[in-house]
């Protein structure tokens, strides 16, 4: 369920603001929304793996916080990666 290097280095190849960038609000958003719907796929087959659903809830929030940030600070950006990650239909 964690991700490969290789993954990893694509999502933050493609939603980098510059060159060697890993921490800004847009790469960390869609680290945690390939997560998560790597773990929502999980949960389809296991639906009692409970400690799972508890780190699903918790990518959420910080997911959640860290949108909530990028639309107080720059409208812009968070309506681009909103469109890109298909979020918020």
């Amino acid at each position: 369920m964690a991700l490969n290097k290789e993954a990893k280095k694509a999502i933050v190849e493609k939603f980098a603001r510059f060159a060697g960038d890993t921490g800004s609000p847009e790469v960390q958003i869609a680290i945690l929304t390939h997560e998560i719907n790597e773990l929502n796929e999980h949960l389809q087959t296991h639906i009692h793996d409970f400690h799972s659903k508890r780190g699903l809830f918790m990518k959420i929030g910080r997911r959640r916080n860290l949108l909530k940030y990028l639309k107080n600070t720059d409208s812009a950006r968070y309506a681009a990666l909103i469109s890109e990650l298909g979020l918020r239909r």
